[in-house]
C-alpha cells in the first residue's frame, strides 16, 4: 500500500494542528485530533527524555494535554515530516520534527524560553473518513534554556 497526495496532505494538515491547538490551547480540538482508543506516551522531562508515560483514551489524553495552560506562551515549530503507508488499510505511520518553545515566567520576573527540540513517532488510522492519531511518541533529542529579552503579552 502506498500513501497517495492527498493522504500525505491530511496528515501533514493533521500534525500542523496538534501544533496550533497547542499553542492556541484548545485542548479538546487536540484531544480530538486522536481515535478513541488511542495511546500518547510522554517522556518525563527533564529526567527522562525517552517516552515513558503512557495516556489511553481521550479522556487521559485530555487530562495530560492540559497541563500547556499553565504556560503563558509556547510555539510549536515543525521542522520535518515523513509519512509512510502502514501496515494495513487505511493505517501509516510518521515521524515528525518539532522545535517546542515555552516560555516562562522565573522568580526574578524575567522570561525563560524552555526548548525541546523533540521528535513524534505516529501511528494513524483512518476513522471515519478522518486521519487521526492512533499512537504518538515523544522523544526529547535535547533541552536548552534561553533568556527572553521581550515577549508580547496576549
Amino acid at each position: 500500500m502506498t500513501l497517495g497526495t492527498d493522504d500525505r496532505i491530511a496528515l501533514g494538515d493533521l500534525v500542523a494542528r496538534y501544533a496550533l491547538y497547542a499553542d492556541r490551547r484548545d485542548i479538546d480540538a487536540m484531544a480530538g485530533l486522536f481515535t478513541g482508543d488511542a495511546v500518547l506516551v510522554l517522556p518525563s522531562a527533564p529526567e527522562e527524555l525517552d517516552p515513558v508515560r503512557a495516556f489511553t483514551g481521550r479522556a487521559e489524553i485530555t487530562a495530560t494535554l492540559s497541563v500547556l495552560n499553565a504556560i503563558p506562551v509556547t510555539f510549536h515549530a515543525l521542522v520535518g515530516q515523513v509519512f509512510d503507508a502502514g501496515p494495513g488499510p487505511g493505517t501509516a505511520t510518521g515521524e515528525i520534527a518539532c522545535v517546542a518553545h515555552h516560555l516562562t515566567e522565573r522568580d526574578d520576573g524575567r522570561t525563560s524560553d524552555l526548548v525541546w527540540n523533540c521528535r513524534y513517532t505516529d501511528a494513524y488510522r483512518l476513522d471515519g473518513g478522518t486521519w487521526r492519531i492512533a499512537r504518538r511518541e515523544q522523544r526529547i533529542d535535547s533541552i536548552e534554556t534561553r533568556p527572553v529579552r521581550r515577549r508580547r503579552n496576549g
